[in-house]
């Protein structure tokens, strides 16, 4: 069946206070987490997608620990047709490189379960790495040609397209099937589950994968296998009071600020 695999992260709340373990890594237990907002937006995107193309079916994907399967159970509530977890002990620490590897591999079992994976949605950039890799790495590993930070999507005719924004203007794109695509925040407002898709999700049997599953040697994920690692880190300042100009006529004043701006390079 032609399948659209919705990939998702569950992430640290964004207004949660977060700390660093002794190797440097997130503490995620600390914090409160839940499925990266950017992720609601792509996840909209897939469904549009199967719903002018109902040949289609929506497959949920994420990688992370036990927990994450609380963001695969909103986007099933959303209208997911299926969702998988891959969860291992061995994943800590994973860098984006050694994550994506994990991505290609699962995609790969998906398309051997489901006969296909025509399509890969993912948000643009996830709130808590912010690295933006995701999409190109998995294009590279994939040979496949990716569509990224557009803010609408089509299938027809066994391409894809989709309409990118940026400072020059906009930008129309398209690429024949299977391909990935990334989208950005300024898509369509994502949907909200019914009471209904509520109670589905709550009921449907997850698929659970561990990396020998999917055929990813240990040796190749987690921390040590990474190619990016902190070595240090330090607490971010407190912030501290601003520069406060209440003296003289407005024109002395505005002067003074003009000139403030020009010492940190703003002007």
């Amino acid at each position: 069946m032609p399948t659209i695999v919705a990939l998702v992260k569950h992430v640290p709340d964004t207004w949660s206070t977060k700390t660093l373990d002794s190797d440097h890594t997130l503490n995620r237990e600390a914090v409160d987490n839940m499925l990266d907002e950017i992720n609601e937006y792509s996840v909209e995107q897939a469904l549009r997608l199967k719903d002018a193309n109902p040949e289609f079916q929506v497959v949920a994907l994420t990688v992370g620990p036990a927990d994450a399967d609380e963001a695969l159970r909103k986007v099933l509530a959303m209208g997911a047709d299926d969702a998988v977890h891959v969860q291992d002990d061995a994943l800590a620490g994973s860098d984006a490189l050694a994550t994506t590897w994990v991505i290609h591999n699962a995609l790969n079992a998906i398309a051997a379960k489901h006969g296909s994976v025509d399509l890969v949605v993912l948000g643009n950039t996830s709130t808590d790495g912010e690295t933006s890799l995701l999409a190109g790495m998995l294009a590279e590993y994939r040979q496949a040609p990716a569509l990224t930070n557009v803010l609408s999507v089509n299938l027809g005719d066994g391409k894809v397209t989709g309409t990118r924004e940026d400072a020059a203007g906009h930008w129309e794109l398209s690429a024949a099937l299977p391909a990935i695509v990334s989208v950005t925040d300024k898509a369509d407002q994502p949907r909200f589950p019914n009471f209904k898709g509520l109670m589905a999700a709550k009921k449907h049997d997850v698929t659970v994968w561990s990396i020998a599953d999917i055929g990813v040697d240990a040796g190749n994920v987690g921390l040590a296998a990474s190619t990016t690692v902190v070595n240090s880190s330090a607490q971010k300042p407190a912030r501290t009071a601003g520069e406060v100009i209440d003296s003289g006529s407005p024109e002395e004043m505005a002067a003074q600020v003009a000139d403030f701006l020009a010492s940190k390079n703003l002007i």
